[in-house]
C-alpha cells in the first residue's frame, strides 16, 4: 500500500512539472544505476536544496532583506518619482534616481500590498511595514552566512528517472526552474528511488559553465565553488556596478573620448570639485595622459589592471596631487551624449570623469 501511495503522489508531482511518461504496456526493466542515484537527505541532495533556494538579496534596494524578495511587479516612490518595477532590470532605474544627485536624502516607498516570495518559495502578502519588518528582522544581516548557494546555478531543463522497487522505471521528470527542482528534492524520501540524468550543467557566477556526468561531481562541484565569490548580500546597491566591466572596455572609453573633464572629486573626505575646473584630460593607449588648462599642459601616466569590481585605474600627475591614487573602477555611466567614468577608494576618496563629446 505505501508503495502505491508514493506512486501516486510522484504522478501527481510530475503533472505539476510536466512529466513525460515512459511506461507502455509492457513495463520497461532499466535498473538505476546506483551512482546517479540521489539519496534523501544526502550530502549531495542537501546542497542541491541550497542551490536551488531563493535568493532574497536581489531586490535589497527595495527591501534591505536578504531572506526573501518582492513578487513582481511592485510599485514604488523613489524620492517621488513613481515606478513600477517589472523586472529586476528596472532596479537600475531606482538606482539612477538615487545617482542623481550626490547631496540629496534619497528615499523609497513601497506602495502596498505586496507579496513576497521566502527562501523556500513560500509567497506571503504584505499590507505594510509593520508586516514586512516582522519577515525582514528575522533575516540574516549584512554577508552573514545564510544556507542559499549563490556562487554557481543550475542551467535548465534538468530531468529524472523514477523508478519502484522492482527498478521498474515508472516516469521522467523534467525541472525547468529552482522552484520545481527545489520543491521535488523537499518532497521525495527514502521509498523513492531518483536518479538524476546525466549530464547536466551548471554555470558559475562569472559565467563560466561547467559540465556535471555523476552526483559525486555534482557535489564536489558545489563544494567547491559554494564561497567562491561575494554574494553581495548587503544594502550598498552601489557596489557592484562594474560586474560586467573590463580593462579593454575602459581603455576604449578614455582614450576614444577627448577633453575629459572632473566631475566629482573628493580626497579625504573633503570636497575639491572645483579643484581642477575647466582643466581637460586626454588619455593615450600608451598609458599616458595630458591635463591642459588656461595655457598650460602638464603630463602623466596612467594604468588598468584586474576585472568585474576589481579594476584599478592607477593616475599619476605629478602637478595634480589630488588626482593621483590608486583607484578603482566604480562605475562607468553611457547615457546619450553624456559619459561618467567613477572612480572610488573606500567612502572618502572619490573621482569622477565627465564627457559630453563620446559618441
Amino acid at each position: 500500500m505505501k508503495t502505491q501511495i508514493r506512486i501516486a503522489f510522484l504522478f501527481s508531482f510530475a503533472l505539476i512539472v510536466l512529466f513525460t511518461s515512459c511506461r507502455t504496456e509492457e513495463m520497461e526493466f532499466i535498473q538505476a544505476p546506483p551512482e546517479e542515484t540521489l539519496v534523501p537527505n544526502s550530502v549531495v541532495a542537501s546542497l542541491m536544496a541550497q542551490t536551488t533556494l531563493n535568493d532574497g538579496s536581489n531586490d535589497n534596494i527595495i527591501d534591505n532583506a536578504n531572506c526573501f524578495n518582492i513578487q513582481l511587479p511592485v510599485t514604488v516612490i523613489v524620492n517621488g518619482t513613481e515606478i513600477t518595477v517589472n523586472s529586476e532590470d528596472d532596479y537600475d532605474d531606482i538606482e539612477d534616481i538615487f545617482d542623481e544627485f550626490d547631496d540629496d536624502n534619497d528615499a523609497l516607498e513601497i506602495t502596498f500590498p505586496i507579496t513576497i516570495i521566502l527562501s523556500d518559495f513560500t509567497e506571503i502578502v504584505i499590507n505594510n511595514y509593520t508586516e514586512l519588518y516582522s519577515y525582514s528582522n528575522n533575516c540574516n544581516g549584512e554577508n552573514e552566512y545564510d544556507d542559499d548557494i549563490e556562487c554557481l546555478d543550475f542551467i535548465y531543463p534538468i530531468s529524472a528517472s523514477i523508478y519502484n522497487s522492482d527498478n521498474e522505471l515508472i516516469t521522467t521528470i523534467t525541472f525547468n526552474s529552482d522552484y520545481q527542482l527545489h520543491e521535488f528534492i523537499e518532497a521525495f524520501d527514502d521509498s523513492d528511488i531518483v536518479s538524476l540524468n546525466f549530464p547536466i550543467t551548471v554555470v558559475l557566477l562569472d559565467g563560466t559553465q561547467i559540465t556535471i556526468n555523476n552526483l559525486t561531481e555534482l557535489q564536489d562541484t558545489i563544494e567547491l565553488y559554494d564561497d567562491y565569490c561575494d554574494e553581495d548580500d548587503d544594502y550598498d546597491y552601489n557596489d557592484d556596478d562594474c560586474n560586467d566591466c573590463d580593462t579593454s572596455q575602459l581603455e576604449a572609453i578614455l582614450t576614444g573620448c577627448s577633453d575629459w573633464y572632473v566631475d566629482k572629486l573628493e580626497r579625504y573626505g573633503n570636497d575639491y570639485d572645483d579643484v581642477y575646473e575647466d582643466y581637460l584630460f586626454n588619455f593615450f593607449t600608451d598609458g599616458t595622459l595630458s591635463v591642459s588648462w588656461d595655457t598650460t599642459t602638464v603630463y602623466g601616466t596612467w594604468t588598468a589592471s584586474g576585472s568585474g569590481n576589481n579594476i584599478m585605474v592607477v593616475i599619476d600627475v605629478p602637478a595634480l596631487p589630488y588626482c593621483n591614487n590608486n583607484w578603482y573602477l566604480h562605475e562607468i555611466e553611457q547615457y546619450s551624449g553624456e559619459t561618467k567614468v567613477d572612480l572610488r577608494v573606500g567612502n572618502d576618496d572619490r573621482l569622477r570623469y565627465e564627457n559630453d563629446n563620446c559618441n
